[in-house]
């Protein structure tokens, strides 16, 4: 592509490089100069004009971003994906149901090495997302980019972008209750965790109060319906062996980690009953703010493992943001 001032006699077909005002009104960048236009453009006593001349072989950006964004969402149904209709070079990508963001990260980055002016950025691996939410978005940078570099682009990035979708749409709900605990806890804490399944467009099959205690903790965990399962005790659990990882080993359950790198949400341990993954929330889940826990609920509900290596790993980008509620705050306040 060519870009640069040319006379008005030598700008026909030419993409006009910036918006300029007339008299009779405004002419925005991007527009092609017809004989119309460049008329008006003389009349206005506009001698020559900054455009950009594609080269045979180029493509046009709204065309250029079109393609792209085929290349990489091939069937939107499938990702769970949409793609707007390109505009200025630019195609957006919306998810079409809740879930994970799931990338061929190398892909993408080779993506965005073959031409400064072909781009794609996305949101984080994993990142949780409602439907609508912006996904990615595919910019052309230039007002036509090389027809070769575009279908290179194609090529390396094809079908690397999809959502994962929620496959656990159920979890049943434990909640203890210790003596002197305040009353509102109770209920703050199921707001907090009804609200977390609603994001993921998941429903709170069941739920049950009872006390601190291992044997009616087992209990309502071998009662609870739901395709997981998730503790919020009234007393934090400060050990493998303390009350809450215990009641879940009694109800015929295993227990695979205690603790996580990340804060808050330290005080998370998960495992399994039957088939049904367990999660025992840190405190911090009665408050809606992200934590530890959103990360490995989003993962199970999506039908991802969680190993001992995925929440170490969280540690890096682990340390999320400080909330007033917090009882023991990170740094003391002077």
């Amino acid at each position: 592509m060519r870009f640069g001032p040319v006379p008005l006699a030598e700008a026909e077909g030419a993409i006009l490089a910036h918006s300029l005002v007339l008299p009779g009104g405004r002419l925005r960048k991007g527009l092609v100069l017809d004989p119309a236009t460049l008329a008006r453009l003389a009349a206005a006593g506009v001698a020559e004009v900054i455009v950009a001349r594609p080269d045979p072989a180029d493509v046009a950006e709204d065309e250029a971003a079109a393609r792209l964004a085929r290349a990489l969402v091939p069937d939107g149904a499938a990702a769970g994906l949409s793609c707007s209709a390109a505009f200025t070079g630019r195609v957006n990508l919306n998810a079409a149901a809740p879930g994970l963001v799931a990338l061929e990260a190398d892909r993408i980055h080779a993506l965005n090495r073959i031409d400064p002016a072909i781009t794609l950025a996305t949101l984080a691996p994993l990142t949780r997302v409602e439907p609508g939410m912006l996904v990615g978005t595919v910019k052309i940078i230039s007002y036509a980019v090389d027809g070769r570099s575009l279908a290179a682009a194609e090529d390396a990035a094809r079908a690397a972008i999809r959502i994962l979708p929620v496959l656990r749409r159920t979890a049943g709900l434990l909640l203890t209750e210790v003596p002197g605990q305040e009353e509102k806890l109770t209920a703050k804490g199921r707001r907090s965790v009804e609200g977390r399944l609603a994001a993921l467009g998941m429903a709170l099959a069941g739920c049950e109060v009872t006390a601190h205690e291992p044997a009616a903790m087992a209990g309502a965990l071998d009662r609870l319906p739901g395709e997981m399962l998730l503790i919020l005790t009234g007393s934090a659990t400060s050990d493998l062996h303390d009350t809450a990882p215990e009641a879940l080993r009694r109800a015929g359950g295993t227990v695979a980690r205690f603790g996580m790198p990340v804060d808050p949400g330290n005080l998370l341990f998960h495992g399994m009953l039957g088939a049904r993954p367990v999660i025992g929330l840190p405190g911090c889940a009665r408050s809606p703010a992200l934590n530890g826990a959103d990360w490995v609920l989003e993962r199970l509900a999506c039908g991802l493992p969680v190993t001992d290596a995925d929440i170490a790993a969280m540690g890096v980008g682990g340390l999320l943001k400080e909330i007033p509620t917090r009882p023991q705050p990170r740094e003391r306040r002077f």
